[in-house]
């Protein structure tokens, strides 16, 4: 990789890290951190990553902390028994629901309208082109 590719990842990896300090993520969490990251060729295999382990003859050679992983590690407390019984939500106001769905339905409704306006004129042409060539036929069998 020549330094060109470098800068470009480095910012890459700034712009990243601006982002997630924006966000507000917790640095600790962070697989764009500097200070955390694995030295080159330490990649991580599979089964590393997903915590299934192999023979016992295997020597682990990195930190398991430096592994990225697609989500944060998060360490949650069991939940008290008080909060496993609470209420659920509450279900969205059904005069909200019905008003919505009002909205929508004329909104649709509107736009097929406008459909319908753009492409009357279309359909008229249509209409009248295969009716004239029908009755030409018509007259045509007629005069037979």
């Amino acid at each position: 990789m020549d330094t060109s590719k470098k800068a470009e990842s480095a910012h890459l990896l700034n712009d990243l890290e601006s982002i997630r300090q924006l966000l507000g993520d917790d640095p600790a969490h962070s697989p764009l951190s500097n200070d955390a990251a694995r030295p080159e060729g330490q990649i991580p295999l599979l089964f590393d990553v997903v915590g299934a382990r192999p023979d016992a003859a295997y020597q682990q050679d990195f930190d398991e902390d430096d592994i990225p992983t697609l989500t944060p590690d998060v360490h949650t407390a069991p939940a008290p028994q008080v909060q496993q019984t609470a209420q659920p939500q509450a279900l969205p106001n059904p005069d909200a629901l019905l008003h919505l769905d009002n909205e929508l339905r004329a909104a649709a409704q509107l736009i097929m309208q406008d459909v319908i306006d753009d492409f009357a004129p279309h359909i008229e042409n249509e209409i009248k082109r295969r009716l004239e060539a029908r009755l030409e036929r018509l007259l045509a069998q007629q005069q037979k």
